[in-house]
């Protein structure tokens, strides 16, 4: 879908969902191609006066982690006190070379410039895909409260996993009032995405792909 300014804007924010080393090759959670987003963010940063990074950052023992239930194994699927949860193998343990940010995201481009590094994930008893909200419903980040603070309206959302934490996200940032768009070459899934672009569909998630916002035209 094109999108519908054609320019950038100064109320534009490029918002980075979990670009870390467990959810890339050779990670204890690796999204399949997931280190193909790398130079597609290190292209995509030059565009943006803004940019906000998410960081999955779980302590051990974590409640989303297969090896915390006994006889459960990572994928399978539990009941706890806010529904469904699916569990995980251990992943983007807080203070482990896993929970790390990639190592070619370009410093210069994306790091140094972030605005704001948004940890989520760290509540034990409750797991977080959204940036916006944790899997409760209930409990916020604060994200939605700093962006409307800071004027932004409009947010690009690139990063890991495109079918889970990009995803609600995406779709919670829209509920929150922003104009929200998904640059889908910018991101990987772990499974099938059609449910994933039926929810964006009826929420009202635009796609964009990269080379539109490189190339300037949006």
């Amino acid at each position: 879908m094109p999108l519908s300014e054609p320019t950038m804007r100064d109320d534009d924010l490029l918002l980075l969902i979990d670009v870390q080393r467990d959810f890339c090759a050779g990670g204890r959670l690796a999204v399949p191609d997931g280190d193909a987003v790398v130079p597609a963010i290190n292209r995509l940063a030059g565009r943006f006066k803004h940019i906000v990074l998410t960081q999955d950052w779980h302590p051990a023992g974590h409640t989303s982690f297969a090896s915390h239930h006994p006889g459960k194994r990572p994928f399978e699927q539990i009941l706890v006190s806010y529904g469904v949860q699916t569990l995980w193998p251990d992943h983007c343990v807080q203070q482990t070379p896993g929970a790390e940010f990639h190592p070619d995201l370009d410093v210069a481009l994306v790091l140094r410039p972030a605005e704001l590094i948004l940890r989520k994930g760290f509540r034990k008893e409750i797991d977080s895909y959204s940036a916006f909200l944790e899997n409760d419903k209930r409990t916020t980040t604060g994200l939605a409260g700093y962006l409307r603070e800071r004027g932004f309206r409009r947010i690009f959302l690139a990063g890991l996993a495109y079918d889970y934490c990009v995803r609600f996200s995406a779709v919670d940032a829209v509920r929150a009032g922003f104009e929200t768009f998904v640059i889908e070459d910018a991101c990987r899934a772990i499974g099938p995405v059609a449910e994933t672009e039926r929810e964006f569909a009826q929420a009202g998630v635009e796609l964009a792909t990269a080379a539109e916002i490189v190339a300037g035209r949006a």
